[in-house]
């Protein structure tokens, strides 16, 4: 007759691999790193023993599933779609570096935009008063991004959280007016216009021209997801996550936190620089509300809803913010109040954005489930309820459960009569109650258990010890008392783990 086994748990809806065991595995790592492109769990199946692979973290199957699934809507959606969605890619890149500087380096920067704004202006006046072709103009915004993230970090050494943030904000509003001021350079209401781009003229808002800006700002983000990996999850993110957790720890380790904090801010300000440069490129033109308050405060409601310190938390909450924002102009005003509204709901309701419901859901579920065990085991009173929530094998608590159970049933055979019993017959046939009372005893652990040890200086002397129950350690000698008769000793045990019976 054929068994029918019942799924249990997770472990078969796992996507599982059969490898040959007996050749090497071949692993495919990123450019210029030590990290897997997958991250495999190889085991043995318990039931069949066959040699499996599971895929121990899926977040890059649904980074792939989810940009995937933009890159092959995007040429179905109409042309303001189009433009929304390269709109999100291109402010998705700027919080995924930004996430770098506030998440990863821990560095509280306003000036994010101020970055931005400023390496986009140098290679817009480089491409219209030079004649700098387009495609040197990604080199002249990373270079200036990496002068003002340069300079920007100095202050971070001295200064921190929120008086770091208001000399940052304060230095992106005189961009503004600066810039704004600066007749020169910008003589139209501080904007440049007519900037090459990588976008021919004659498709310039056309539908050719939206896909091909879509994609290259989709490239954008891929190239800002890169960073992120390369940064985060490498050398330099790993520092800052020891010197996040304790500081002094990782100054007494040797760890050079603050160089590794003001190199992170320096290489997302370079990536930050180049995104100026396409930033000019993609509109073709560049105004001082690149450097404006209502825009920086727009990408940290991004960060917000997402989640700070996850690249995936900064790409979700840019992708709500600009729905709300693009998607729904007929509203009016009413889409910042909307997006104001979302993000109480998100910070009232979530610890870590949303990218942080899913954990917090589970430690939710897990201590809901934790209160409830203890619940139970607190009826029977044979595990404590703090206690229950750290056993792993339940079936350890049932087994306590049912042991107290069958511990008061045996107290109440105690009595005179049956210990006079014992002492007269410790050995030999005994009667129903006393035999169910040796035979729970006899099952008892091996901690504590009691003994009787011969005298080594007298053969027909006893004494009674404990055994420790872990192996090496020697048994502890319960007390001093010397017993001349071996039933005498045999009754001795008997009464003692009657006192224990009682006392439990």
């Amino acid at each position: 007759m054929a068994r029918k086994y019942y799924k249990v748990g997770q472990r078969p809806q796992e996507y599982k691999l059969h490898p040959d065991g007996r050749r090497p595995l071949r692993r495919i790592r990123l450019p210029f790193t030590r990290r897997h492109l997958l991250k495999w769990r190889a085991e043995h199946n318990p039931k069949n023993l066959v040699y499996e692979r599971r895929l121990d973290d899926k977040k890059p199957l649904w980074w792939f599933v989810g940009l995937a699934a933009l890159a092959v809507s995007v040429p179905f959606m109409p042309n303001i779609w189009i433009s929304i969605a390269a709109t999100f890619c291109l402010f998705a890149a700027i919080n995924v570096l930004w996430t770098l500087v506030i998440g990863t380096a821990g560095i509280f920067s306003l000036a994010t935009l101020a970055v931005v704004g400023l390496a986009g202006y140098g290679a817009a006046a480089a491409n219209v008063y030079l004649g700098v072709p387009w495609p040197f103009m990604f080199l002249i915004g990373g270079g200036l991004g990496l002068f003002i993230g340069a300079i920007l970090a100095l202050p971070s050494t001295r200064l921190d959280g929120l008086y770091y943030a208001l000399l940052t904000m304060g230095l992106a509003e005189i961009c503004r007016i600066f810039v704004s001021q600066l007749k020169a350079l910008a003589p139209s209401n501080g904007s440049i216009n007519g900037i090459g781009s990588f976008i021919p003229e004659d498709w310039f808002l056309q539908r050719p021209g939206l896909m091909l800006g879509f994609f290259a700002a989709f490239a954008m983000l891929l190239l800002a997801l890169l960073v992120f990996r390369l940064v985060h999850t490498e050398r330099l993110g790993l520092l800052l996550q020891t010197a996040r957790e304790d500081e002094a720890f990782a100054e007494a380790a040797g760890i050079d936190y603050r160089r590794a904090r003001l190199l992170v801010f320096v290489v997302s300000s370079a990536g930050l620089g180049v995104i100026g440069a396409f930033y000019a490129m993609f509109y073709r033109s560049i105004s001082p509300s690149v450097f404006s308050l209502d825009q920086l405060l727009l990408l940290f409601a991004m960060i917000v809803i997402g989640g700070l310190g996850r690249a995936e938390g900064a790409v979700i909450g840019t992708a709500i913010v600009t729905l709300i924002d693009k998607g729904l102009l007929e509203l009016g005003p009413y889409r910042i109040l909307l997006i104001a509204a979302v993000m109480l709901i998100v910070t009232l309701t979530t610890h870590d954005g949303l990218m942080g419901a899913r954990s917090q859901f589970r430690n939710f579920r897990n201590r809901k489930k934790s209160e409830a065990r203890a619940a139970r085991t607190e009826k029977g009173g044979e595990v404590m309820p703090e206690e229950a929530t750290e056993i792993a094998d339940k079936q350890e608590i049932y087994y306590r459960r049912f042991d107290k159970r069958l511990r008061d049933r045996l107290k109440t055979l105690v009595t005179p009569e049956l210990i006079e019993e014992h002492r007269r017959k410790p050995l030999g046939q005994h009667s129903d109650g006393l035999a169910r009372l040796l035979n729970y005893f006899r099952r008892g652990e091996m901690a504590d258990k009691y003994a009787i040890m011969r005298a080594p200086d007298n053969f027909n002397h006893y004494s009674i010890v404990a055994f420790s129950g872990v192996r090496g350690a020697p048994p502890r000698l319960v007390d001093d008392k010397i017993y001349e008769n071996i039933d005498e000793a045999y009754h001795a045990v008997f009464l003692l783990r009657i006192n224990d019976l009682m006392e439990s």
